[in-house]
């Protein structure tokens, strides 16, 4: 005969094997085991670790149901079927479907909440707000992996995709789902007007002039699942839709007729956009080129032409100041022509303008001679 003493904490649980097989649950106190042939062992469980793993939580649960019942928490689970595991009224863990687990009763107050899961995938919103910032607690939740969290931002939408097919539009706000059982997707769609640029497009003239342009267009959902419903990507059909109306405004013009509307590759291609975009639930709302870039050689040409009209009008303006120059010389002439006064006063007034300019002057033969006689000037 063989005699043991085995003392169990009142933090702890002892599980008593008899030749590896299970007798009964030790509860805390002095426990003296007798054994004449058999082997006994004692494992201990600390209760601060409620979840029960060993090799024998099957064979408990299904041989055992008193024991469970007393001294276990069960959390057995369907393939429909999700659990929501709290500890002291904590949520600290996602179940699976089907999962199967003991956790011990006593110091840490287990509860498991069944939730089906074959209807509708999304949590409630209080579930769903209680599994947000879960890293911002003292102990996180585990098992978030089954669940997929959104958080769509104000003035934006997301598109919720189950299984392959678009089901809804999500509003602004927090939102989960069970991904147990069912693949889910979800793409988020910003509301607000967004811009789009096409750059670098090598096109062609009517009159076969090469040029580059880059245009900047604004745009906005009008319909989030009309375009997603029709469109793989709706931005990237936008982009083509604006190249082709920029080749259209283009290619069906010359240089020259681009050059003096410069609005009418604008023009253009809103309309042509807009006309395209209407049944895909998209809405252009501006459109304008930034840029023209015109070969090197071309640019030389177009400054040749400017520099040339540009002096052509100087010419035209130079020759109509010298004929109003030209026209009041023969006019002040024809004055002086008929009044001597007036021509001894105009010599007088250029003999001032040239005293101006001298330093010395010599008057021989007295001052009748200022303006009729020998008129020596020295200069300075």
């Amino acid at each position: 005969m063989e005699f043991k003493r085995v003392t169990i904490r009142k933090n702890e649980r002892g599980l008593l094997l008899r030749n590896g097989d299970f007798e009964r649950v030790l509860a805390p106190g002095a426990h003296r085991l007798f054994s004449l042939a058999d082997t006994l062992s004692v494992e201990k469980f600390a209760l601060e670790q409620p979840a029960f793993a060993h090799p024998i939580a099957d064979y408990l649960m299904a041989r055992e149901p008193e024991v469970v019942a007393k001294e276990f928490v069960r959390a057995d689970l369907s393939e429909t079927q999700a659990g929501l595991r709290y500890e002291d009224g904590v949520l600290v863990e996602i179940l699976p479907p089907a999962t199967r687990r003991l956790y011990w009763r006593g110091l840490v107050d287990v509860r498991v909440e069944v939730v089906d899961i074959a209807g509708d995938p999304q949590l409630s919103g209080e579930l769903a707000q209680r599994l947000t910032q879960t890293q911002l607690r003292q102990r996180p939740v585990t098992g978030l992996a089954g669940v997929l969290q959104v958080q769509v931002p104000d003035r934006g939408a997301a598109l919720l995709t189950i299984d392959g097919k678009v089901v809804r539009l999500l509003e602004a706000g927090s939102y989960a789902f069970w991904k147990f059982g069912r693949s889910i997707a979800v793409e988020l769609v910003d509301l607000r007007l967004q811009a789009m640029e096409v750059s670098g497009q090598e096109i062609l003239t009517k009159d076969k002039v090469s040029l580059r342009l880059n245009l900047a267009a604004t745009w906005r959902y009008t319909d989030v699942l009309q375009a997603h419903a029709q469109l793989a990507k709706p931005a990237e059909q936008l982009y083509r839709e604006l190249q082709f109306g920029l080749r259209a405004a283009v290619g069906t013009r010359t240089l020259d007729e681009l050059l003096e509307n410069k609005t009418v590759i604008d023009e253009v291609v809103s309309a042509h956009v807009r006309s395209k975009l209407a049944e895909f639930g998209l809405a252009l709302d501006g459109v304008g080129v930034k840029d023209i870039v015109l070969p090197g050689e071309m640019k030389t040409i177009l400054a040749q032409v400017v520099e040339a009209g540009k002096s052509a009008e100087a010419n035209v303006i130079r020759r109509r100041e010298e004929t109003a120059a030209t026209r009041s010389l023969l006019n002040t002439a024809k004055v002086m022509e008929d009044n001597p006064v007036a021509l001894r006063l105009k010599e007088l007034e250029t003999l001032e303008r040239i005293s101006e300019r001298i330093d010395r002057i010599s008057v021989f033969g007295g001052l009748d001679q200022v303006l009729n006689g020998l008129v020596k000037l020295a200069p300075r």
